[in-house]
This record gives structure tokens, sequence and C-alpha cells, in this order.
């Protein structure tokens, strides 16, 4: 279901997701297991994604291509598949892992900063000893990074970065990033563009 090309970056995501899972205490096989299926609904046309997973926000109705990860959990469904843990991993690594879901923390890890990329190697050499850390770097370098464009953040990533440790100790105010309904309403970029490996911006890490 996905181009080979795509499945190149696919290997490289369940490999280093199942290095980051043993050098942080997760479940190696689960982690490359999400891996392996994150990407199952990337290549699928805009309507079919639609189908799979109906819009939430604006965003979702705008660039179909922000489904991908739901779209994805829907046919792994669909075919039996009904591991909780790999299926929230699969259907967040586009807008940033619930808490609590080390394995999601892994997946959308890798996949921001897998070597094919050729950016964002400071959030995958953080990883290797630190989880946390290294997925508040790249949920919070993404939300820098739109926001700093006017590029409306998705609802669901909003929600991931608000849950960020970092974020919730932080008492200045004046930094904390405005909720999307105050954002630009003319994107130059939408969101859904970061989940697509040829459009990483260098730096901040888009996934």
């Amino acid at each position: 279901m996905v181009r080979p090309r795509r499945f190149e970056h696919v290997l490289r995501v369940a490999e280093l997701a199942r290095h980051i899972a043993l050098s942080n205490g997760a479940d190696p096989e689960r982690a490359y297991a999400a891996g392996i299926l994150h990407d199952i609904a990337r290549d699928l046309p805009d309507a079919e994604l639609l189908r799979l997973a109906p819009p939430e926000c604006d965003i979702d109705s705008a660039h179909p291509l922000a489904l991908h990860g739901r779209a994805a959990r829907t046919l792994l469904t669909r075919w039996g598949y009904h591991d909780p843990v790999v299926l929230e991993a699969v259907e967040d690594h586009t807008t940033g892992p619930r808490g609590g879901n080390d394995v999601a923390a892994c997946v959308y890890i890798a996949d921001v900063s897998e070597p094919g990329r050729g950016v964002n190697a400071d959030i995958r050499e953080l990883a290797a000893h630190d989880l946390t850390g290294a997925l508040e770097r790249a949920i919070v370098s993404k939300v820098t990074y739109l926001q700093g464009r006017g590029i409306q953040v998705h609802p669901r990533t909003l929600q991931a970065y608000y849950a960020l440790p970092c974020i919730q100790q932080e008492s200045k105010t004046s930094i904390m990033p405005k909720p999307s309904s105050e954002l630009s309403s003319q994107s130059n970029t939408p969101e859904s563009s970061s989940a697509q490996p040829d459009a990483t911006p260098r730096g901040p890490a888009q996934p």
C-alpha cells in the first residue's frame, strides 16, 4: 500500500523506534510493529482518507493528509488487528502521542528523526537516553515552527503540547502558543505537509 521510497522510510522508522524503545525500557516489538504499520494509509487518495477518518476539525477537512494516522488505525482494526498500544501509536504519529504511551513516543520520535530525513539528529541522539526530553523537543519545535509562520496547529498537536511536563511547569504564559482559533487563517503551508518526509523543513521536528 506504500510506494517503494516510502517503504524505505518505514523500515528506518521501525528499526529506530525499536532501538529507542530498547534504550528506554519500552516494548521494542510493539515499537517495531507500530513503525512498520504507521504509514499504511499515507499514499491513499484524499477521498479515501476522508472516508476512513471523518474530519474532526477544519484542518482535517482542508488537508486530508493529516488524517492518515487515524485512517491507518481504521484499516488495521478492520483487518482484525487489535493491539491498543500499537493502534494508538499508529494513530498518533501524525499529530503527537497522547500521554502515557511510550511506544507512541518512540514511533513519533523515530518518524521525525530517522536518518533518511537528514534533519533532527539531535532529537534522535537525545532519544537514546532520554525519551521524555526527546519527545518534548520534537513537539515543542514543531509547534514553535508552525506558529512562527502563522500556520494553524492541529488541535491534537496542541493537546499533546500542553500535556508535556515542560509546558505544564512553565509559568511564563508569554511563550505559550496561542489557541488554534487565534492563529492566522491564511496559512501558506498546512500542518498536514509536516507529515510528508519530502516536505520536512530544516531544523524543527516535522513528522
